[in-house]
């Protein structure tokens, strides 16, 4: 009678708690972007943050979502590649506007050609419509560009996923790529924090939220027996998030001394 009364009372905790696990995994990835959006709307400075954080998530959940179709994971971890592609166009979309409205004599730029009567945009006929440009890829002038970049990855990859999809081994390196690639989050503004040699105008907040989440993540991917490749992307994610922490901490404590006389011109990019 004990054990029926104790059933009665811990099934109804079992599920709540996984549907707060479920509902963590879902929507926790975006928590870490709150500050910074906040701060970069109240700054209206996008310096700090590496709009390539973007572009790696977008891609990593794109494939993800890809990767569904191939091999069914849990729903919990295809709605948060839903959430977290919504939320980084979202980011894209403030961190253009606030970088055009600073660079107000910057040349545009532009993934797809420009209208003709627009003289100041207009792409040299030798690229008649693609500005692969490696010196502005993924740093354009309109949200619009960024959003036509990625329906047209998100079409390529689909139209091989779809022809490949009974390839086990293609499903399986499609998983592959979309957890190897969101193991390299960080990288980008790693790299950016290196190249400065500062950390300023990131949100320390956001980073150990990305730590939290990310350890978070890795053991709900342990526990729940999810496909090896969620675990090992678990891992490396953190290890790169101690590597920003550990950036933010030497940093603060050896800052860059200026050079004299050196102005920082406004058109200066992070990553």
């Amino acid at each position: 009678m004990e054990a029926e009364g104790l059933d009665w009372l811990l099934v109804p905790l079992h599920r709540l708690a996984s549907w707060g696990a479920a509902g963590a995994m879902v929507f926790g990835g975006v928590v870490p972007y709150v500050p910074q959006y906040r701060d970069i709307r109240r700054t209206q400075n996008a310096e700090g943050f590496s709009v390539y954080v973007c572009l790696v998530l977008l891609v990593a959940n794109i494939l993800r979502i890809l990767f569904w179709f191939g091999r069914r994971f849990e729903s919990p971890l295809l709605w948060q590649s839903v959430v977290m592609i919504s939320t980084m166009l979202l980011m894209l979309k403030l961190c253009t506007e606030v970088r055009v409205a600073n660079e107000l004599n910057i040349k545009r730029r532009s993934f797809a050609a420009a209208d003709s009567k627009d003289e100041e945009t207009k792409v040299p006929p030798r690229r008649s419509y693609l500005d692969f440009d490696p010196h502005h890829f993924w740093h354009w002038s309109s949200f619009s560009d960024y959003v036509q970049c990625v329906l047209a990855f998100t079409g390529v990859a689909g139209y091989v996923t779809y022809l490949s999809i009974d390839s086990a081994l293609f499903v399986e390196t499609l998983g592959f790529l979309a957890v190897l690639t969101e193991a390299m989050l960080g990288v980008p503004q790693l790299y950016r924090n290196h190249r400065h040699r500062s950390t300023e105008g990131m949100s320390i907040k956001m980073v150990l939220m990305w730590t939290s989440g990310d350890a978070f993540k890795t053991a709900y991917f342990l526990l729940n027996g999810a496909p090896l490749q969620f675990s090992v992307c678990g891992l490396l994610q953190v290890l790169v998030d101690l590597a920003i922490l550990a950036q933010a901490y030497a940093f603060a404590r050896h800052p860059q001394k200026p050079a004299p006389h050196a102005t920082h011109p406004a058109s200066a990019k992070a990553l």
